[in-house]
């Protein structure tokens, strides 16, 4: 355990460094916070912390950088996030209630995280596990093509075109949506292929292709809303930064547009007492990360299971407001959509 006045000398280089990206000396120090100790007791300080592994001097006679293990502490004695300002916090809401499904309300959201934080951002789709069919729609596009329409209880909407090759009549059409409804209406997502089973017998033999065509395509559907997603924006922030993500950018920026690393990072990082999980560099176990930090919280949709969202960047990273904007826009996308 380090002493009181040596974490303030650890949170003002980490400070400083975040703002300048200059290694920082015990002169600075004191010019700059106002230390009521001379600069030789700064450098004692820094020593210990030094000696702690918690900063480093990247060159012989230059100043300290933070190290992973001081961004650590740092974050760790963040005990509370600051709250965003009463105007910034009215901005995200405002931004969020105008979308008008959930793919618009998330777009806004990772655009938004983006732009507030100037890091990648990331919102994982609510995994619709508890979720429940609403309705089931079909709109003719042509004599041989309709839009399937999937509405669960969330407000979650999966749609698909399915082209028959053949004419369907209006009646059929009509028939089959009402069966469907009458079936599924109210079904969890997790029963709707069990309860189709068999649902082809309901017709003639020469209607049997036509349903196994809706019904595979129904579940398909289905699967899109209880299959991991996820949007991704900013990605133009890590380039203009690229420098401080190390040689294997090029390897970071693939991971980013696979999408599969962003997921499972996600679902491995826990939260802490204020419900963000924030990864730091050399803790992040997945090559080509070593350099970025993770920022991470949990919202809630409607009759969906927990799903998070956050921000990618460099460890030099503002943490501190990294950490109130992911909290700020959880919470409101939470309120949202629970409405």
């Amino acid at each position: 355990m380090i002493p009181e006045r040596s974490a303030d000398v650890l949170r003002a280089i980490i400070q400083d460094y975040i703002a300048t990206k200059e290694p920082v000396g015990s002169k600075a120090l004191v010019e700059r916070h106002g230390f009521d100790v001379s600069a030789a007791t700064i450098r004692n300080d820094m020593a210990l912390l030094e000696e702690e592994r918690l900063i480093a001097q990247p060159h012989t006679s230059s100043g300290r950088v933070p190290t992973d293990k001081g961004y650590r502490l740092f974050v760790d004695r963040l005990n509370e996030v600051k709250p965003l300002s009463l105007p910034e916090r009215n901005a995200i809401e405002a931004f969020l209630t105008d979308g008008a499904d959930l793919d618009d309300v998330l777009g806004r959201t990772v655009r938004l995280l983006a732009q507030l934080t100037n890091q990648l951002a990331m919102v994982q789709y609510p995994t619709l596990g508890k979720a429940k069919v609403r309705t089931i729609e079909t709109v003719p596009v042509s004599e041989s093509k309709i839009l399937l329409i999937l509405v669960t209880d969330a407000n979650r909407i999966e749609q698909h075109v399915i082209d028959f090759g053949k004419p369907l009549e209006a009646s059929f059409l009509g028939d089959i949506r009402a069966r469907l409804n009458t079936l599924l209406v109210g079904a969890a997502l997790s029963a709707v292929e069990e309860k189709l089973r068999g649902f082809e017998q309901e017709f003639a033999p020469e209607r049997r292709q036509f349903a196994v065509d809706f019904m595979g395509n129904l579940i398909e559907l289905v699967d899109a809303n209880r299959s991991d997603k996820m949007l991704v924006a900013g990605a133009a922030n890590l380039a203009r930064r690229g420098s401080e993500l190390g040689s294997d950018f090029g390897g970071l920026l693939d991971a980013v547009e696979e999408q599969v690393v962003l997921l499972k990072l996600m679902s491995e990082l826990r939260g802490g007492e204020t419900g963000i999980a924030v990864g730091i560099g050399s803790e992040i176990p997945v090559e080509g990360f070593s350099n970025t930090s993770v920022v991470l919280g949990e919202y809630r949709a409607e009759g969906a299971e927990a799903a998070k969202l956050g921000v990618l960047g460099p460890t030099r990273m503002d943490y501190s407001n990294s950490m109130a904007t992911v909290a700020a826009v959880a919470q409101y996308l939470s309120k949202l959509l629970d409405n």
